[in-house]
């Protein structure tokens, strides 16, 4: 994986993450070209008017406003690099669909529930989950995921263990439900953070990781044939003839032998 900085190549799936980033973050300010982020956003239209796009396209508008948006797209290329660089393409873009999708269909799922029921009004559903946000969460999350014992200076300053960002991305998700209400995207959040922990420690793709998805189904194949070749030398007695290892292995060796 890539260092944890600005230095290094920059690859190329990142930057078109933050180009598209900023220029649906800049066509909110149009008049004219409002619509079009509007339409990427995750809305209720998503399960109201069958706008199911929205669930695959809201990472990808920009959110927020002001410097602080910069400074977002600045940590999310710090975190996203250094995923990418882990995980490389195939992985890394399976991650942000694996996570930011089953995000959406639990906050959509929460939110048609309290609608249809009438439990609770949300007066702004989605609002803490588009854009960036959700990007950010998942990166961060995969990245404390893969370096548990790597420092990350929180604010610049506060020096936290990586593996304490999952529960800090919770805890910030929650003060941004304290503040906006909006529970939906509190629960997707969450979920992103526990699909993305899921999805690098099941993979195996980033460095620190446990086993790949194709070492476990060899692992899974070779028990399988050996129980099988197990249970056909018992019901048959057959005997199995050592091979060329295991002969070599049984006969002593003189002192002449290399």
């Amino acid at each position: 994986m890539g260092s944890f900085g600005l230095g290094g190549p920059a690859p190329r799936d990142l930057l078109v993450i933050l180009g598209v980033l900023f220029v649906t973050f800049s066509l909110r300010f149009f008049e004219a070209t409002a619509f079009v982020p509007a339409l990427l956003q995750l809305t209720p239209a998503a399960w109201r008017n069958g706008f199911v796009w929205q669930l695959a396209t809201y990472p990808f508008i920009g959110a927020g406003g002001g410097l602080w948006f910069l400074l977002e797209l600045l940590f999310l290329y710090i975190f996203g690099r250094n995923v990418y660089f882990g995980l490389y393409r195939r992985h890394f873009w399976r991650l942000i669909f694996f996570s930011s999708v089953g995000a959406a269909l639990v906050a959509v799922a929460v939110h048609m529930l309290f609608t249809l029921t009438g439990a609770m009004e949300i007066p702004a559903p989605f609002a803490i989950m588009q854009g960036q946000w959700m990007l950010l969460v998942i990166f961060i999350a995969a990245f404390g995921t893969a370096h548990r014992d790597a420092t990350v200076y929180l604010f610049f300053v506060l020096p936290v263990q990586a593996r304490w960002m999952l529960w800090i991305e919770i805890l910030f998700a929650f003060m941004g439900f304290l503040y906006s209400r909006d529970l939906p995207g509190f629960l997707g959040l969450c979920t992103a953070v526990g699909l993305s922990y899921l999805y690098v420690r099941s993979s195996g793709s980033m460095r620190g990781g446990k086993r790949t998805f194709r070492e476990l189904r060899l692992r899974l194949e070779r028990w399988w044939i050996q129980k099988k070749l197990d249970r056909a030398r018992r019901k048959r007695g057959l005997r199995i003839i050592p091979g060329d290892r295991d002969r070599d292995r049984n006969v002593r060796k003189g002192p002449w032998v290399n």
